[in-house]
């Protein structure tokens, strides 16, 4: 439905370069490259762009076509490398939060290297936070992770429940407080437990900090208290706590891909769609 051609034309003009920018990188009269933008509003039935005599920007739609465009351009380059036979090569720097390491990333990451044994992956297994502030840096090429809420950062992948798990069904209460375990600050998951109890004026306190998560586990396991995890990557040994009276909902959280807006090298783009693809799934 969509020519490949139509969308580079309109992800040019859609991060910031002018129709003429867009003319010259593209090689291509501006006659063109505005002929191009009006097919591709036509196909979609929608405007893309507003535009005076001194700037061009989105619609709303426009805004939701980013997205659309980029991941068709990747599958149209992953389907022509495949059939070409092409092989992947060069390092690739992942980095993913941790909880999804103890769940299904790991089939999606020997799935990945399999199938592209020359890549040189360098795996980052950190919280969110750091993860982000390392894609910023440019330390990380695609990452893995969720954001705060509000935030509308990356690209959606997933949502999930967050609730409260221990040891046993049944939180304890000790002294009246609900102890805490917890990752130390800036934590997501500690940031949206803390304000759902200060909010629903439940006393608690902190029995454990751990800045990883096996040491949450671990001393969750041994019932010091209760941590707020995501439902569906619950780890082993622990349950979801049912006493909704005393405790109040966290609600959910997002897991999103944080990559390069454009100009994604090939391995960046099959990984990322070995991920999206996975998630469907999960």
């Amino acid at each position: 439905m969509f020519d490949p051609a139509l969308l580079q034309t309109f992800l040019l003009i859609a991060e910031g370069n002018s129709f003429s920018e867009a003319s010259r990188k593209l090689g291509l009269r501006q006659p063109t490259v505005s002929d191009h933008v009006r097919k591709l509003e036509e196909l979609v039935g929608r405007r893309l762009f507003v535009r005076d005599t001194h700037t061009v920007s989105l619609t709303i739609e426009g805004e939701a076509m980013i997205e659309f465009a980029r991941n068709i351009l990747e599958a149209n380059e992953r389907a022509k490398r495949h059939f070409a036979g092409a092989k992947l090569r060069g390092r690739l720097r992942f980095g993913a939060s941790e909880d999804l390491v103890s769940s299904w990333l790991p089939d999606v990451l020997h799935g990945f290297m399999r199938d592209h044994p020359e890549v040189d992956l360098e795996l980052t297994i950190a919280l969110s936070n750091p993860l982000i502030a390392k894609f910023d840096a440019g330390e990380l090429d695609v990452a893995l992770c969720k954001r705060w809420p509000g935030d509308d950062r990356g690209e959606f992948i997933w949502r999930d429940s967050l609730v409260w798990a221990g040891n046993d069904e049944e939180p304890n209460f000790q002294n009246g407080q609900l102890p805490l375990i917890v990752y130390p600050p800036p934590s997501i998951s500690r940031y949206i437990a803390l304000g759902a109890l200060e909010q629903a004026a439940v006393p608690w306190r902190i029995a454990c900090t751990s800045g990883s998560l096996s040491g949450l586990v671990a001393a969750t396991r041994a019932g010091l208290g209760v941590m707020a995890h995501s439902r569906r990557l619950m780890p082993k040994g622990l349950h979801e706590c049912a006493d909704t009276r005393r405790l109040p909902k966290l609600g959910d959280v997002e897991f999103v891909l944080l990559r390069p807006r454009r100009g994604a090298r090939a391995p960046v783009s099959e990984l990322s769609a070995a991920i999206v693809e996975r998630a469907e799934q999960f």
